[in-house]
């Protein structure tokens, strides 16, 4: 019904940690780094790069659509910012790193001066 009375034990000798018992233990945390990184960072890494590329290659005439939702057609291409048609002679200024997507390249404009 009572509990009983715990007694210290005396401390026996610790074991000394040679290098076999250190890598042991340092093991699964290697191991774990190195599924972060080909699981999480790498394919991070391959994204961002392929986004900076898809963003270098935006050109006059492409149409974007923006991480909001805008879709349009690029008129105006600076350095950090695009100028984008959503409407006839509606046009926006959007920043370069919020397009999410370049939905259509640019084709060459055809002339309508031919009568058929």
């Amino acid at each position: 019904m009572f509990p009983t009375p715990a007694y210290a034990q005396a401390a026996s000798a610790a074991a000394p940690a040679g290098p076999e018992v250190i890598m042991m233990q340092l093991l699964p945390l290697v191991m774990i780094l190195v599924v972060f990184y080909f699981l999480l960072i790498r394919p991070q890494q391959k994204r961002m790069k392929q986004h900076t590329e898809m963003l270098s290659a935006i050109r006059r005439g492409d149409t974007v659509i923006t991480s909001g939702g805008i879709i349009g057609k690029v008129t105006k291409v600076a350095d950090d910012e695009l100028t984008v048609e959503i409407a006839p002679n509606v046009a926006v200024r959007v920043v370069k790193s919020t397009v999410s997507q370049v939905q259509g390249k640019s084709e060459p404009v055809v002339a309508n001066d031919a009568k058929s």
